[in-house]
């Protein structure tokens, strides 16, 4: 067993103290109690492959990559119909548009899984949704569709934390009601004719709910990384990333044209280490000192389910005089206990972290993302994003959804529907990830995190994961490589504040069975259940002598 070990910082806070034995529990669980840094436990559950599993799962592609060699064979000779795209004949002497060896992965591995992804829904993605019904007669290269809806099919896949994607309610009234004032489109970036007073008065809401000075709102939330970064940072500056960080994150940083040294994911020494080297040393060849030191980090790991070490970061960046920045994509809105995040799940002040970045795409059931901080800040993005020069202003109905939906967890509607909903959903995810773990399940990540992987490993367990739980109602997503290192494939569920216990129940009770037909319960650990326990009692374990 394995635990992201907690640093202690006594070089940053001379009056941090070591963590009492107290503050520990069993290996599955680490607890960090950082003296004056963290003011709530810290508790993250990362359970080492077993070697027997990581032996079987490289047999595993190894076996299909022999295979698909042979394949590759047969269709080179034509005695197999390769579907795939290729060059044609009267270009072969031209530079390849498509290179085979990379699509190898694609056509032999991914495509006999394929239907395992992509799967269209004709519903709200509530707590439940309804799946349009499709067959293959070729192996998952193409599909059809019967005809046939799957109706109430358990979601455990989507990113509604709060339960406000939905086509009933305050949230959808509001957004009908503007689309049928200012209609769907703007037709214009906000620095011409795109600029509603909407928009302003979202970028307010927004900053009045993080509490900081002022906030911009974009269209496209990838956009809001991939486009700011490079404003913020150049040629010069030196980007210290997480392993772990999302696809906007590092396209963002390689934009940026910074040096960019990656560490270990939510490991502190790691980042003091590069942090110290990176004063000492400063700029390959010449040594001149970094024009800036940026930060990048997320407050949820959509793939691992942990939460970010933020209070330690804090203190490295205020030692080393570095800049900040917290993609919330995933954490604003699903923790802390008014909803607004990592920071608030803290006790933080948010006037330490320089960039705060999220999306409105999880939480609020809109689209698009946010920067917020000091005003000088935003001022200088303003002028300076591509994302905010060029590209067209958020829909009106859109802001409407975010705006009735922020009000409502701040409570400005007269409510306290909003705050329901973060407590409901904060209940759900420790019910549901204990729940995986008395079945004797490896589930990875903080025990706060509405994002709950489950490891299954092999690729074939994988996709017969995906389809076994479809087959009892229940929509799951499977995440294999290369979004995951090759032994660690999972299944990823995503808790909502609409889920009932019943539901929950329901998908326990079915993972469980179908964990049992695939003998996927490879934890070592074995949970003792404790029929009359409430949310907020610890889980004990026991060592599993086998």
């Amino acid at each position: 067993m394995k635990t992201r070990e907690a640093v202690p910082l006594a070089a940053i806070q001379a009056q941090a103290i070591t963590p009492p034995p107290a503050c520990f529990t069993d290996e599955v669980h680490h607890i960090a109690c950082n003296g004056g840094l963290y003011n709530r436990p810290f508790n993250e559950s990362f359970e080492e492959t077993p070697m027997l599993l990581a032996v079987l799962t490289y047999l595993s592609y190894g076996i299909l990559t022999i295979f698909g060699y042979l394949r590759d064979f047969l269709r080179e000779w034509k005695i197999e119909k390769c579907n795939i795209a290729s060059e044609r004949d009267e270009q072969r002497d031209f530079v390849p548009l498509y290179q085979d060896f990379e699509n190898f992965y694609t056509r032999n591995v991914y495509m006999r899984i394929r239907d395992s992804w992509n799967r269209p829904i004709c519903s709200v993605p509530g707590a439940k949704m309804d799946l349009v019904e499709r067959v293959s007669h070729d192996y998952n290269w193409t599909f059809e569709y019967t005809g046939k809806v799957l109706k109430d099919v358990i979601n455990l896949g989507s990113y509604n934390y709060l339960g406000f994607a939905a086509n009933t309610g305050v949230c959808a009234d509001a957004a009908a009601e503007v689309t049928r004032k200012y209609g769907v489109g703007v037709g214009s970036t906000r620095q011409e004719m795109g600029n509603l007073s909407s928009h302003e008065e979202l970028e307010k809401l927004v900053a009045k709910f993080l509490g900081v000075e002022s906030a911009m709102a974009f269209g496209m939330g990838f956009a809001t990384n991939s486009m700011n970064i490079p404003a913020l940072v150049g040629k010069g500056c030196l980007i210290l990333s997480d392993e772990l960080n999302h696809a906007s994150l590092v396209l963002g940083a390689r934009l940026s044209r910074s040096t960019i040294r990656v560490f270990k994911h939510n490991n502190m020494q790691s980042l003091e280490k590069l942090l110290r080297d990176a004063i000492v040393h400063g700029q390959p060849r010449t040594h001149r000192p970094w024009k800036k030191i940026l930060i990048l980090v997320e407050g949820i790991y959509s793939m691992e389910g942990s939460i970010v070490r933020l209070p330690e970061i804090i203190a490295l960046k205020k030692k080393y005089r570095a800049y900040l920045y917290l993609d919330e994509a995933h954490s604003i809105g699903a923790l802390g206990p008014n909803g607004r995040g990592v920071v608030d799940y803290f006790g933080l002040d948010p006037q330490d972290v320089d960039a705060l970045m999220g999306t409105f795409t999880k939480s609020f059931g809109a689209a698009g993302g946010y920067i917020a901080g000091k005003k000088e800040l935003v001022d200088y993005l303003r002028t300076h994003s591509h994302s905010a020069v060029y590209a067209t202003s958020m829909s009106p109905p859109v802001v409407a959804q975010i705006l009735t939906c922020m009000r409502c967890i701040m409570g400005e509607d007269g409510t306290t529907f909003g705050l329901e909903q973060v407590r409901q959903l904060a209940e759900n995810a420790a019910y549901f990830r204990k729940g995986l773990q008395e079945k004797g399940f490896i589930i990875y990540g903080n025990s706060d995190s509405p994002v709950v992987p489950m490891m299954l490993y092999m690729p074939s367990k994988l996709s017969a994961f995906g389809r076994e739980m479809l087959k009892r109602n229940i929509g799951v997503v499977v995440v294999g490589f290369p979004a995951t290192p090759i032994i660690e494939a999972r299944a990823r569920f995503c808790i909502s504040a609409a889920h009932t216990k019943e539901m929950l129940d329901v998908a326990l009770n079915t993972i469980s069975e179908v964990g049992d037909m695939l003998n996927a319960k490879y934890s070592r650990r074995r949970v003792l259940p404790s029929l009359d326990r409430s949310f907020d009692e610890e889980t004990t374990y026991e060592e599993n002598e086998d």
